[in-house]
């Protein structure tokens, strides 16, 4: 997928929840860092993918959808504010199903946040794109549930979410 409209929109929609709240110039790193932690975990609990001992089912595509494209919000916010770009790389997955991807996932935000660099940023994104195709999400229904999460982000600020 071609990233760099999304990030154009995602840095728009940063400047304006700072300017909103009055956050110009803070660092809010540790901040984005935890709120991709807390939408990972949503994200998992909307599969259930880790719930042995229940027999509910995970829940329909299109929340699992707007879920995963939350965590891409907060992943390029990231990337933009330590100048990182998400450099294509290969979906390869060393995990083959979703509970193990999940670990994997937050292994590498962790390992982002202690050394934030270009190569983890990458090996972070390349692990959550994976978590993705294993969820059954195309570059397209990804690409068009982030456009319509953008629109519903500003809706909120706009109604003081």
């Amino acid at each position: 997928m071609e990233w760099s409209s999304l990030y154009s929109m995602q840095k728009q929609l940063d400047a304006y929840i700072e300017s909103q709240h009055d956050l110009s110039g803070k660092d809010l790193f540790k901040e984005k860092y935890l709120a991709l932690l807390v939408e990972l975990g949503e994200l998992a609990n909307e599969t259930r993918c880790f719930k042995f001992w229940s027999v509910k089912p995970r829940n329909d595509q299109s929340v699992i959808l707007e879920e995963y494209v939350d965590g891409i919000h907060f992943i390029l916010s990231l990337g933009l504010d330590k100048g990182y770009r998400y450099a294509t790389g290969s979906i390869n997955s060393t995990e083959n199903d979703e509970t193990g991807q999940f670990n994997r996932v937050y292994d590498l935000c962790a390992a982002f946040y202690r050394e934030p660099s270009e190569k983890n940023y990458n090996k972070l994104f390349d692990s959550y794109l994976d978590l993705g195709n294993l969820l059954g999400f195309d570059e397209q229904g990804v690409k068009d549930a982030y456009l319509k999460k953008n629109e519903i982000n500003y809706e909120r600020q706009n109604q003081g979410y």
